[in-house]
């Protein structure tokens, strides 16, 4: 690699390193304090504390230990930048370095962060390439950059001598990283803008910053663009071919027995083996009596009976994933309004990489008649507008019964509930709020959404939409608004 490197590299390359040692000099409480600080707090809510992190392009090492590492390496090429950086954190890992060239062995990382660094490379697409042994099938690279709105007024406060000096720098665009990233073997996950006002004025640079940076049209001029990516799965395979992972499908069933023999009857097999767990939830009929009979006389299937103790779909999910022993969890709903035969293109897409969360959408092929009800249905698409705005990605159907996810990140979810709070009685967005905190992949699968055959809805529209409306306002304020 060393050998096709060039000269001009080398002259780009020292110039670089010869101002960021003069930059390290300088005193750094300067102007660009508050924007530190706020870049950090965005980078904790992405990076939980005793995560293994890498960070590309370092200094003096602040923002890496903000983060508080199980195992945090640092490397930038300036020797001043790194002495400072370990005499501050000398709990920490750092090393004068290029990482167009520097050997960083065979470690792997949770988390690569380059912050206001790509800017600054000379070979962006080069540099991808040579991070992508250091990935793990889970691993997050978090970038933010400049704005290219922003170039005029940085570049102005360059010549006054208020903002950082720089070499003339890249000024890429979020498609340049999007395109270089996807030549480089990795996966966009989200992007998004921050900060709007960069001095810290009382109250006002908040309320723009938390507000305004999150809102068009004044989004638009955010100063800095964030970007989260994880490796590409055909590069990064989750499960090896000769090891299939057992499946858990769990199925809340409230007044449903005149569902149950189909649904045993239809579930495949899946995987090296598959679990039904039934949660049987204070029925006005005899479900219970009936899946108890119908276990009793398939013993061929691997069936499980619980009695859901609370109340609502969301506390019978939880009990059922309590007890589950799968290595995958499914969500099936016991009125078969999502055919149980979908479940093994769910399955497919978790077990290839191609999705981390996997959630079903009723609203792309026509449902049956029957299937659901027209203010049901706006408010359907309504919610997923809503939720496509505060995950960062594109949710077509939030409310679909049919989700699927890894046994290891829902119990990473589940530690995590209480940054959302429990009061959702359904139980999707308690999963889809998780899923997007922990910055995993969402994938949705359109599937053919049929009328019930027996029995009522359990969802009454009016209390469960504003229940659902409160849930939206809960969470801007913790995904969007914090």
């Amino acid at each position: 690699m060393t050998d096709r490197l060039n000269a001009r590299f080398y002259e780009y390359q020292q110039a670089r390193r010869a101002n960021w040692d003069q930059v390290a000099t300088r005193p750094s409480g300067s102007w660009g304090g508050y924007y530190r600080r706020y870049i950090t707090d965005v980078y904790r809510q992405i990076i939980p504390a005793g995560s293994a992190v890498l960070e590309i392009g370092c200094g003096r090492g602040d923002l890496l230990a903000a983060l508080a590492p199980s195992t945090g390496v640092g490397l930038d090429l300036s020797p001043e930048m790194i002495g400072l950086a370990k005499t501050r954190h000398p709990g920490l890992s750092f090393s004068v370095g290029d990482i167009h060239e520097a050997d960083l062995g065979g470690q792997t990382f949770d988390f690569i962060i380059l912050s206001d660094v790509i800017n600054d490379l000379w070979d962006l697409q080069l540099v991808l390439q040579r991070l992508r042994p250091h990935c793990r099938p889970t691993t997050r690279l978090v970038f933010n950059f400049f704005s290219q709105l922003w170039k005029p007024p940085f570049t102005l406060a360059q010549r006054f001598g208020v903002a950082t000096p720089m070499r003339l720098q890249n000024w890429f665009t979020s498609h340049d990283l999007d395109n270089l990233l996807e030549l480089s073997g990795y996966q966009t996950l989200r992007k998004w803008g921050e900060i709007v006002m960069p001095l810290e004025v009382p109250l006002l640079s908040r309320i723009a910053n938390k507000v305004f940076a999150k809102i068009a049209p004044t989004r638009w001029f955010a100063m800095t663009n964030f970007l989260l990516a994880r490796p590409a799965p055909e590069l990064a395979p989750v499960v090896a071919a000769n090891a299939a992972p057992s499946v858990s499908v769990i199925v809340p069933a409230r007044n449903e027995a005149g569902h149950i023999a189909q649904l045993i009857a239809t579930i495949p097999e899946m995987g090296s083996g598959t679990e039904i767990i039934f949660v049987e939830g204070n029925s006005t009929d005899d479900t219970y009596e009936t899946i108890q009979r119908l276990i009793a006389e398939h013993p061929e299937r691997n069936c499980k009976l619980l009695k859901q103790p609370g109340k609502g779909k969301g506390d019978a999910v939880r009990v059922g994933f309590e007890a589950a022993k799968g290595d995958i969890l499914m969500i099936l709903d016991a009125d078969i309004t999502v055919p149980p035969e979908d479940l093994p293109r769910f399955f497919d897409v978790l077990v290839s990489g191609h999705g981390e969360f996997v959630n079903g959408v009723r609203l792309v092929y026509p449902m049956d008649e029957d299937a659901m009800r027209f203010l049901n249905l706006l408010g359907n698409k309504a919610f997923s507008i809503a939720f496509s705005w505060l995950l960062g990605q594109k949710i077509r159907d939030t409310l679909c019964g049919t989700k699927v996810i890894w046994t290891s990140q829902y119990k990473r979810i589940a530690a995590n509930r209480a940054y959302f709070g429990d009061f959702d009685p359904f139980g999707d967005f308690d999963l889809l709020f998780g899923a997007a905190k922990l910055n995993l992949k969402i994938v949705e699968i359109p599937i053919r959404y049929q009328a019930r055959q027996y029995g009522e809805t359990n969802i009454q529209r009016w209390r469960h939409g504003l229940l659902l409306l409160r849930m939206v306002i809960f969470a801007a304020r913790r995904i969007k608004f914090s």
